[in-house]
Parts: C-alpha cells; structure tokens; sequence
C-alpha cells in the first residue's frame, strides 16, 4: 500500500469530535478508527500495540541498531474538526494541476485568486475536497505519514535506527487531544506531532492559551415601565465586547501578535453568556491580557451592580520553553527536512497543538508539517508530494538521531 492510498482509506472515516458531549473520546466514530488502526498496526508487525479505553492508541518499531540512542516518538491525531462535516469524504486527486481555478463536484470553486497557496503547488498532484466536506488532512496526513514511514523503515533495513514509538489521539481539535495521554507508558525521549500544515515548516512556539466564559444576569421587566429598572443582559454584552480593544482581535493581527477572540454570544433581557479564547505568545502578554479582562468584567459590575460572573481557565502554554533546552532535536528536524528536498521553516504557531501540552507533561514535542493546505473546511486541499516529502522527513529524523545521539 502507498501512502496515497493509505491516506485515501483514512479518511473516509468519520472522526469528527464534539465539544458537546463531556465524554473521550467526545464521539464514538473516532473509536471506530481508532479499531481499524489498531488491527492495521498489528497487520504491518508492529509490536506493543495497545488501544486503552479512551482511543489512545500505541506501539512500537524496534530498534535495528546496536547503538544506545533515545527513545523518540511520532504523534498524530485522529479526530477532525467540528467545523466543518468530515462524513461521505469525497477525494480525489488533480494531477499535474496548471495553476487554475478548481472547480469541485458540488460546483464550489478553489480559486488561486482566493487561496493564493495554490501557486506554490503547480506541477503537483493535488488531493481534494467535493466541496461539501472538509478533507481530513489535519489530521489524518499525519497518521499516514507515520506509518509509511515505519513501513518504509522495515522494508528497508540498512537504515538503522532506535526504538520509535507511535501514538495516535483523539480530540485534538477540542484542546483535549493530550489530556489523557500516557507519556511515562509512551517512554519517549523527545518526539514530533506530525500536524503542521506547508511543506518545511518546523514549529517549536505556540500561543498560551486561555478561555474565558462570562454569564450575565440581566433585570426583565416590562419594556413600556423599564425606565431606571430593566438590565438588558445582551445589550450589556454587546457593550462589554466593545470595551475590550478592536484592534486586538484574530482578524487584525499576525505573527507574535495575540488577541481577544469572541467564540460565542447568546442570550436576551434576561441573561446572557459569552465565551472568549484568549491568546498571546509571550507569558507576560497573556497574563495581562487575562488581567484585562478581569478589568472589564470589574467595570461592567461597578456601572450595574454585581450582574456578570467571570470564568478563565488556562488550556496550554507555549512549548518554548520546554523545548529550547534541547534545541538539538530542532536541528535534527531541520536536517531531515533538507534530506528530504526541502528548506526549513521554523515558525511560531497561532495555534496550538497537542505537543505544547505533551511537553510540559514532559514529553519535548515540537510540530512538523503534514502537508494540507486551508484545513477545516470544503477548500481543503493536500498535495501527494507534501504526504511523500512528511513521509520521508520521519524516516529522516529517525535516521538522524541513530547517527547523532546514538552512543
């Protein structure tokens, strides 16, 4: 089986997760994936598989070396996304594509006009949508290219290399994709999430990450006898947000710049509730940014009495920190990237991933690309040669440490 195929098979399962359901995994289609990749594990002879309870799936390539090298680890996801539908994926593939507008099944146009990404990818091969369904590259490019890889490295045994251990995930798209993962079982040294996205990129920042839920409790009364008595609780809201600053919002910043983001809003005269994510690469930035909206909360309550209620709970941190004291692992990533016919990109994330929280549960575990371009919805697309160049780039890192840490 080639990767293609491997990946085309992935994603016809449905493993979209839920933020509704309080359970993990949050839906049980992505334990039916979890089951068939066990069984396809076994089948290419790993060793030390193991599916727990919660659809945290696990194993192990052995060593070939004689050497004494590091335990590392390859981590990808199996869930997609809640916002866009993952069920009856439709793929299929343009060869050799020209640089035009796409026009998908459903009539639904990919235009280079729009996604200027697409020039970067003339002459390739290109996996796409129907346009009615998100593709499934994040995540499951990266679980295709993990076991290729460890494929590859059995049917190609004068490549030496260490114990590598494997684990695939649910819920990441719902920030609970590391809650429950087993890092003293996983017994990985260092490892890499394969869940970045362009080919090259390297990624070893990400934001610190926080939500912030606000209810408030409005005064109802009848609109024509309000006057000095009704607290309408969604104009309250609605007054709140613009107290916080509008240039500081996901659609007006870049880069190292964070922001307040408004997720949700809902309510009426009565009550009302908004959630919030905030987000800031640097720590001091994102504490203050929680500290302001403490402040505003504070604000709205000393104006109308005690009516808002204010809850923040931090979700990640940035895996700096953690990772920078063994930048090595950073160097062998950016070599196996240029093995693998390409130049690397190290850049921060606006985003977060599962390795921020792996590492500081201990496992040091900066991203690298999986290859899919606009994820999360119908404009998705993956070339085949960024799933070659992914694949390649493990077997790389693999090798690489072997000759660099092995003793």
């Amino acid at each position: 089986m080639d990767i293609v195929e491997r990946f085309l098979n992935y994603v016809s399962f449905d493993t979209q997760s839920s933020e509704e359901t309080g359970t993990t995994p949050s839906t049980p289609k992505q334990m039916v994936f979890a089951e068939f990749l066990k069984k396809e594990l076994i089948n290419e002879g790993f060793s030390d598989v193991e599916l727990d309870e919660l659809g945290y799936l696990y194993a192990t390539l052995p060593a070939n070396t004689d050497k004494d090298v590091p335990v590392i680890g390859f981590i990808a996801h199996m869930d997609t996304s809640p916002d866009a539908s993952g069920e009856n994926v439709k793929p299929s593939i343009i060869k050799n594509y020209d640089g035009s507008d796409i026009t998908l099944a459903s009539g639904l146009v990919t235009s280079p006009s729009k996604f200027p990404e697409l020039l970067k990818h003339k002459g390739e091969d290109l996996i796409v949508t129907d346009g009615t369904t998100l593709l499934g590259a994040d995540d499951k490019a990266g679980i295709a290219e993990i076991i290729q890889a460890m494929v590859y490295l059995k049917q190609h045994p004068e490549i030496k290399h260490g114990k590598i251990r494997v684990g695939f995930n649910p819920d990441e798209e719902i920030g609970m994709g590391a809650h429950h993962f087993d890092v003293k079982k996983f017994g990985a040294e260092f490892g890499y999430t394969m869940d970045g996205s362009e080919v090259g990129e390297i990624e070893f920042e990400n934001f610190n990450a926080a939500s912030a839920k606000i209810s408030i409790t409005g005064c109802s009364v009848h609109p024509g006898y309000a006057k000095d008595k009704m607290i309408n609780a969604g104009r309250v809201a609605t007054e709140l947000v613009q107290m916080l600053p509008e240039n500081e919002t996901p659609e007006t910043t870049e880069g190292y710049q964070g922001f307040f983001h408004l997720t949700s809003i809902e309510g009426g005269c009565e009550k009302a509730q908004l959630s919030f994510i905030i987000r800031d690469h640097d720590r001091e930035y994102f504490e203050s940014r929680k500290m302001e909206m403490h402040d505003v909360v504070d604000a709205i309550n000393e104006k109308y009495g005690n009516i808002a209620k204010l809850e923040i709970k931090d979700q990640y941190y940035n895996m700096r920190e953690k990772v920078e004291p063994m930048m090595y692992i950073i160097d062998i990533a950016k070599q196996a990237i240029e093995e693998a016919g390409m130049t690397p990109k190290v850049q921060a994330i606006r985003g977060g991933t599962d390795g921020a929280q792996l590492s500081f549960m201990g496992l040091p575990c900066p991203n690298i690309f999986a290859g899919g371009i606009n994820l999360h919805g119908p404009h998705e697309f993956c070339p085949v040669q960024s799933l070659e160049k992914a694949m390649m780039t493990v077997v790389n890192i693999c090798k690489t440490t072997e000759a660099k840490l092995g003793k």
